[in-house]
């Protein structure tokens, strides 16, 4: 059995995963009404009330659980877990939204011998696995850029809770520069610069950024975004042969050396059409136990100093 503890709109997408591959769960989430909508929907025992009361019924253990609570509770259901005896957790990004609360979650996983894997879902993005192909095949990235303008006009009309707004470089920004240094190379050195600061309603931080640096291949990088403007998420990455172009982000696209022809590339991406893209090759590789691909807590906390010096500049 595989508790999945969310129920919302992450917590569907992971069910309609699960049932895809068969796997036994039982959903957890706080909203009776939710939940009641969530069981009914999947035809699998919920519970309501949290993961606190949850416990209550002193139930036992699962082979693992699947965490996609809101971002604020992310951090306190993993340790409810952990304290509990749970050993292998699913955790969706960001983990936390504070770096020292990912660093106690690292301790308290050794503490009790558990493992905790973060899954950015686009990572297994069928366009992210033909690029790492053709990287391979190319000898490595050569140089690469990326773009994580927010879309200010929607996000200001959501109805959030504070803290999420303010972390927003970490839970929702982070999916482009996690897929870009994924790919290119975590940072060697990065200089970073930001503005902007209180001009949006939303985030009392900065709002426009700017950047570059060396990965620790040796490829030089550059990064953009201005949140109180147009724009729109993407990652290029390049090669000696060929650019390739994230933009969307589910798609694909290459631009040769020798031409200035962008051709869309053919992917094999039913299942990124059938469920949320990347969701069902990162459920199957964590149940598989094929963890290359996922972050440890100590990597993410690590890299929320990457986050935060984008987000301050310096």
């Amino acid at each position: 059995m595989i508790w999945l503890l969310g129920t919302g709109n992450m917590g569907n997408e992971y069910a309609k995963v699960l049932q895809g591959l068969e796997q036994e769960f039982i959903g957890v989430g706080r909203s009776e009404e939710r939940a009641v909508q969530f069981g009914v929907k999947f035809n699998v025992p919920v519970r309501w009330g949290g993961i606190d009361k949850f416990l209550d019924e002193n139930p036992i253990l699962p082979k693992c659980a699947i965490v996609a609570v809101d971002a604020d509770q992310l951090y306190f259901a993993v340790k409810t877990l952990l304290i509990y005896g749970v050993k292998k957790i699913l955790l969706e990004k960001p983990g936390a939204l504070y770096k020292p609360q990912l660093l106690e979650l690292e301790a308290l996983a050794k503490k009790h011998n558990a493992q905790v894997l973060i899954g950015y879902n686009r990572r297994f993005y069928s366009a992210t696995l033909k690029a790492l192909e053709i990287i391979a095949e190319d000898g490595g990235v050569s140089s690469f850029n990326f773009e994580f303008t927010e879309r200010n006009y929607i996000i200001e009309g959501i109805s959030k809770k504070r803290e999420i707004f303010e972390t927003w470089m970490y839970g929702n920004s982070s999916h482009v520069i996690d897929l870009a240094f994924y790919l290119g190379g975590k940072p060697q050195q990065m200089k970073s610069f930001s503005s902007g600061k209180n001009q949006l309603s939303w985030h009392p931080h900065s709002s426009n950024y700017s950047g570059a640096g060396v990965s620790m291949s040796g490829a030089l990088f550059s990064y953009q975004a201005n949140w109180a403007a147009p724009g729109r998420w993407s990652v290029e990455i390049i090669t000696l042969k060929n650019r390739l172009i994230f933009k969307p982000m589910e798609n694909l696209y290459c631009q040769k050396y020798g031409s200035m022809n962008i051709e869309q590339l053919e992917l094999n991406n039913v299942l990124d059409i059938q469920y949320k893209p990347g969701l069902f090759l990162q459920v199957s590789s964590f149940l598989k136990e094929d963890f290359k691909a996922f972050k440890t807590l100590g990597e993410q906390a690590a890299d929320f100093g990457l986050y935060g010096q984008i987000l301050d500049g310096n």
